[in-house]
C-alpha cells in the first residue's frame, strides 16, 4: 500500500511546557486510496480533544489513552469502512503513532521506560512500554470471543501494530486474567495509557540526558 504522509509539528518556540522545555506538539496527516486521517497530539496536555475514526468502539478505546495517558488528542478519520473496519482502524495507529514520534523529538529528559497494571472487573492486564526507537509489540491477549458489538477483535492488534511500528516504541501487553473480552480489551487501552503516560514524562533528575548509554535511539 502506498501512501504520502506528511508530518509537520505546530509552533513550538512560543509554547513551553512545565519543565521549560518547548511544548511537545505535532500534527500528521496521512493520506491513502483508503482512507484520510488526520492526528494532533499534545504529550504534556490534559486528556482534552475529540476523536472520530468512524469506528465508535475504537473512539472508546482511543478516549482510554486520552483520559489516563493525559495527551490531547485530535483525531479525525475517513475511511473505506463501506467495506470493513480494517484500513481505517489500522490507519489510525499509523497516524498517531508518527505523530507521538514527532512530538518525541529527542526524548531528552524523558523516563523512557514505563508500566502499569490495570483491572477492569475480571480483567486484569500489564502493560510495559520503552521508547527505545526499537519498534516492537509483544501481546498475549487470550481473546473469549470473535467481536465486541461490531468490532472484529482482530483489528486490536493492527490498531497496536500500527502505533507501535511508527512511533519507535517497544510494547509488552499481557492479559493476565480475563473472561469479558470488552473487558480485556479496555484493562489493555487503559494500561497501556498509563504506561505511556509513565515514559513520556519528564525525570526531573535527567532533565537534560539522553536516557540511553548509547547516547542516541
Amino acid at each position: 500500500m502506498t501512501a504520502n504522509s506528511t508530518a509537520q509539528s505546530q509552533d513550538q518556540n512560543s509554547a513551553k511546557n512545565l519543565y521549560g522545555h518547548a511544548a511537545r506538539t505535532a500534527t500528521v496527516t496521512r493520506d491513502t486510496a483508503e482512507t484520510q486521517v488526520t492526528c494532533t497530539v499534545n504529550l504534556d496536555g490534559t486528556g482534552q480533544g475529540t476523536v472520530d475514526t468512524g469506528v465508535p468502539f475504537l473512539d472508546h478505546m482511543i478516549d482510554q489513552i486520552k483520559r489516563h495517558g493525559l495527551f490531547d488528542l485530535e483525531i479525525k478519520c475517513t475511511g473505506d469502512t463501506f467495506i470493513d473496519d480494517h484500513h481505517s482502524v489500522e490507519d489510525t495507529g499509523i497516524t498517531v503513532g508518527q505523530a507521538f514520534a514527532k512530538a518525541l523529538g529527542d526524548k531528552k529528559g524523558i523516563r523512557r521506560y514505563g508500566h502499569f497494571y490495570a483491572p477492569l472487573d475480571e480483567a486484569l492486564t500489564r502493560a510495559v512500554v520503552d521508547l527505545s526507537g526499537r519498534p516492537g509489540l509483544h501481546m498475549d491477549i487470550p481473546f473469549t470471543r470473535s467481536h465486541v458489538g461490531t468490532f472484529d477483535v482482530d483489528l486490536f492488534s493492527e490498531f497496536f501494530y500500527g502505533f507501535v511500528n511508527h512511533s519507535w516504541m517497544t510494547v509488552h501487553l499481557d492479559n493476565l486474567k480475563g473472561k469479558n473480552s470488552h473487558h480485556q480489551i479496555e484493562s489493555t487501552f487503559k494500561a497501556f495509557a498509563r504506561a505511556l503516560r509513565m515514559a513520556c514524562e519528564y525525570d526531573e533528575r535527567a532533565l537534560n540526558t539522553l536516557p540511553s548509554t548509547k547516547e542516541a535511539f
